[in-house]
Order: C-alpha cells, then structure tokens, then sequence
C-alpha cells in the first residue's frame, strides 16, 4: 500500500511539514509496512515559500524593509539560483503575524515594505518572482507597494504618501521611469474580486480590524484606485478573481508590475509534481488548519481531494476545526477534526502534534479496512479489535464527511 500525506500548515500550531510527519507517525502505528510519501503543501498563503524553497533546494536571503505600520524589519524570501527565481510572501513584510501589538490600522496598513522585497530580489538578479499572497494586514490595493516601486500618486497636486484613507482623493498617477522588473507571478489562495460584495474589503477587513465606518472608506479608497488605474495606466483588473487577494494586492501587482495572477495551489502542485505523485498512491491524506467555506475557494485541501477525485483515489482530510455548516461529503471520504468534544480549540492547538498522530491512526484504521472491504481481502484474526475500532471511528464519517 502506498499513501500520500499532502497537507497544508495548521496556522499558529505546525507548519506544513510538522503536519505530515506527525500524520504519517499516526499512520506508521497501523500500516508499519507501508510506502508512506510525505509531500507538504501550500496554496499562496503562508508557508508557501518555504514548502517551494525546500522542493527546489532554494536558500534564503535576508533585506531591510518595512511592515505594514512602517517599522523597519529584517524580511527574507527563498532564492532558487539555478533558476533565478525568487519566492517571498507579502506576509513577511505586510503580515498580521508582523504586528507586535497584534493590533491593525487598516486606514493606514502599508505594502511598501513587499516593494522593497521585490527591489532586493531584483538587484540579486531574479528573473522570475513568486509572491504568496496569503496573511495581509492591508487593505490598500497595492499603492504602498507601488510607491516602492516608483510610482507617484496625487490629489491634484499634493502627493499622497500615507495610508489608503488618502486614496478617496486620487486625482492622478505617474510612473516611474526605467522600472524593470523581473517576471512576478502571484499566487492567490482565494479567488474575490477587489470591489464589492465578496471583494477585499468587505470579505477581509473586518479581518484586520476595520470597522463598519472605516469599511466604507477603504471600499471607497479602493474604487477610486481601480479608476484612476484604468484611466491613466490603461488597465482593468477590478473583477478579475483573486484580485481581491491580500487586500487588494493582486490587483496592484498586476496593475503596477505586470504580474500573472494564479491560483496559489495550482501553482505549487504544479512546481511539486503533485497529479504524479497521486497517481502513484493508494491512499491520499490532506489537512489544515481550519476547514470551511474559504477552503472551496481554493485552499490546499479542496485542491488535493479534486485531483485525488479525478483519479480515483481515496481520500481523506485531518484538520484542526470543522465549519459543520457546509458539506464535505463530494470532496471527502472522511474528515477527522482535532478540536472535537471534549477537545477545545485551544487544547487542539496546543496538542496539535499529538492529536494528529491519533487522529490519523483512526483515518488509517478507516481506509485500510474500506481498502480491505473493497477489494474482498481476509483480514488477519489480530486486527479484530483494531477493525471494530476503525468502524467505530472512521466509518460513520461516510456520507455527510464530518465526525459524529
């Protein structure tokens, strides 16, 4: 039997890699002979460049710049020089997890500091750029990270250098002369447009702390962003999915740097070769933290049951919570949840190791006997206890893919 244990990061607990060798020493105490793959995933949010640096035997390189609050930081981003490429996350300058405080201003919260990254990379001879942009504490469509890159915007003839409450005002933007800049890929692990209903603001500021009055603000700031930018840039990117990414970010690389929007996961099962690694499994186990109604958005488990789906495979997700709202059944044979009674959220977090390797003992449980059933193999006398135990565990997450 060959499994592939293909999860993203449990944010704020284990990174992706922890994840899969602590889902995989679960499955070692059941199936000890199995050929078990462990492939750590991501999909543009955070983790995403260390999973591709680790794939491509990249380094890391270090820069000054600036968070989101314009406090000077030391940033890194991966750089693979085999291939010239360089792969950072906006995180790691514009970030929530860069807030000591914890505490945003969206009002104010800058992407100068991802400008800055970008330049560092280009002067150490990148031709080719990924961004993730996944953890933003911003909500300005781009224009700090814009400024970084040279770009002048105006209200008339007062230069806007702040925050983007200025935005409203927008009159007019200048481009900088003899920008180049390498080949910028963003990968968005959400799909929303940047105005509107599901776009940047309303969907994700309250996120960031913006309240009801400061959310008609941004949404204004970032409409008058997306206008002037059609007017003088010549471009239109406003309802392009995921250009609601990270705050309106994705807009802004593909407004200001030209950049090709992608769906993060894709891109990384791309990179990592992730259709032939499950074609060549048995079994396929996926996870995250949190799995909810943004997972169907495109987050790494959606996107690893789909290509498991469309080969055949079983397939089961590990993850820390369950929105017991939505249905996982099509995408799922079973889902396995840390924080379920009498485990808190808190506790889930704080035993996520431990709890992972118990519950992927039960998923292993689960599919070896639904393995066994399937394919009308006699199951030795000594697993008796083991079987009951699977059945009790396991099996009654068929049909409606969530835990009793």
């Amino acid at each position: 039997m060959r499994i592939l244990i293909a999860p993203d990061k449990f944010k704020g607990s284990l990174s992706a890699r922890e994840v899969a060798e602590n889902i995989e020493a679960g499955f070692r105490r059941v199936l000890p002979e199995a050929t078990i793959d462990i492939v750590p995933m991501a999909d543009g949010g955070e983790g995403t460049a260390e999973v591709i640096s680790h794939a491509l035997d990249g380094s890391w390189l270090k820069c000054q710049a600036h968070d989101a609050l314009d406090c000077q930081i030391e940033a890194r981003y991966a750089f693979i020089e085999s291939k010239k490429l360089a792969v950072m996350e906006m995180s790691e300058a514009a970030g929530l997890r860069r807030l000591t405080s914890g505490v945003g201003d969206p009002l104010r919260a800058s992407t100068f500091g991802v400008g800055e990254i970008l330049f560092d990379a280009t002067r150490h001879g990148a031709r080719k750029v990924i961004i993730g942009l996944g953890g933003s504490a911003t909500n300005d469509g781009g224009f700090g990270m814009a400024r970084a890159l040279g770009f002048r915007f105006f209200a008339n003839q007062i230069e806007l250098t702040n925050g983007p409450a200025e935005l409203p005002g927008l009159t007019k933007i200048s481009r900088p002369k003899d920008l180049h800049l390498p080949r910028i890929c963003a990968a968005a692990d959400v799909r929303n447009p940047l105005l509107g209903e599901r776009g940047a603001t309303r969907v994700f500021g309250p996120q960031k702390g913006a309240i009801s009055e400061q959310i008609v603000i941004l949404e204004q700031a970032l409409t008058r962003l997306a206008d002037i930018v059609a007017r003088e840039l010549g471009c239109e990117f406003r309802n392009t999915p995921g250009a609601g990414a990270a705050g309106g970010l994705g807009f802004g690389l593909m407004s200001f740097g030209g950049a090709e929007l992608r769906s993060g996961f894709d891109l990384v099962a791309e990179i990592l070769q992730l259709e032939q690694k499950v074609n060549q499994a048995d079994i396929v186990v996926t996870g995250e933290g949190r799995l909810d109604g943004q997972t169907l958005e495109g987050k790494t488990p959606a996107g690893v049951a789909q290509i498991a789906r469309k080969q055949g495979k079983p397939i089961c997700a590990i993850v820390g919570q369950i929105d017991r709202k939505i249905d996982y059944s099509r995408l799922f044979d079973a889902v396995y949840e840390l924080a379920r009674p009498p485990v808190s959220k808190v506790e889930a977090i704080r035993l996520g190791a431990e709890l992972l390797r118990e519950r992927a003992q039960e998923a292993a449980l689960f599919l070896r006997d639904s393995k066994l059933r399937r394919t009308g193999t006699k199951q030795p006398k000594t697993t008796a206890s083991s079987r009951a135990e699977s059945q009790k565990n396991g099996q009654s997450r068929r049909g409606n893919g969530l835990p009793e």
